[in-house]
């Protein structure tokens, strides 16, 4: 007896008493007849999505980053991305890693927006809404102050507060009060920010300093002229007298400044 096909489709129509052996075949051949254009859409979608840089990795490297600014002294360091638009479509960054930075002139804040960033093959940059919060320690004022005040460790204690943010414009330390005058009266139980000081400038713009690079045991000294003045642990940019190439660094003391090895 043969058994009857579905002229449209091309799948095998069972009968009531066909054998078992045709039977399976039957929907072996139907299994097969499905498969096919399902693994092909299957396929299709995997290399679209390959073609595009995962979103969930771009919200990882502005994590990363933005973590890596927090200062070590931070705790219960909480830190939220933004979700991106589902419909954005980037080319893929690999083989290059993802880069993320602040916009220039832009510190560690309770909100920052950070710029994550592919080199190539194509070049992209998307921004990406960040926000910060942590518990850091505190100088907190044990009573009033007048201007023009300058503090010692008798004045202050340090408390554990939750703060947006990592803390960085925050004093933490009674060491931090060294070279600072208040610019205001300040009530007492004021937790102590850097813009409440001015700062005794150790190094003043057009003054000729060194320039300190190490790694390992090995130093490279350098005559360089500072772009600004600046106090002691403050961020400063110099221009190297031999290269005339302005290079940024932290000063050390009046006539030091040190900055990363290249």
């Amino acid at each position: 007896m043969r058994s009857p096909t579905h002229a449209d489709t091309g799948f095998v129509v069972l009968g009531p008493n066909l054998p078992d052996r045709w039977v399976v075949a039957a929907l072996m051949l139907t299994v097969a007849l499905v498969a096919v254009p399902a693994y092909a859409q299957s396929a299709g979608t995997a290399a679209a999505v390959s073609s595009i840089e995962p979103l969930p990795e771009i919200r990882k490297a502005a994590q990363a980053y933005v973590q890596s600014l927090v200062p070590a002294t931070a705790r219960e360091v909480s830190v939220a991305v933004g979700a991106l638009d589902s419909r954005l479509r980037l080319a893929p960054c690999a083989p290059r890693q993802l880069s993320a930075s602040l916009p220039a002139g832009m510190s560690l804040q309770s909100r920052v927006t950070v710029g994550v960033s592919c080199a190539g093959p194509t070049q992209w940059t998307v921004y990406v809404p960040v926000s910060v919060e942590s518990t850091v320690d505190v100088l907190v004022l044990t009573h009033a102050v007048a201007r023009d005040a300058r503090l010692t460790p008798a004045d202050v204690a340090v408390e554990s507060r939750r703060t947006s943010g990592g803390g960085l414009a925050l004093l933490g330390s009674p060491g931090e009060l060294k070279g600072r005058t208040v610019r205001r009266p300040l009530p007492a139980g004021t937790a102590l920010a850097v813009d409440m000081f001015n700062v005794d400038y150790v190094v003043h713009r057009g003054q000729q300093v060194t320039l300190l690079s190490s790694g390992g045991s090995v130093e490279v000294r350098a005559a360089g002229r500072a772009m600004a003045d600046a106090g002691a642990g403050a961020r400063i940019q110099v221009q190297n007298l031999s290269s005339q190439v302005i290079v940024e660094g932290v000063v050390e003391s009046a006539d030091l400044v040190r900055i990363a090895r290249q």
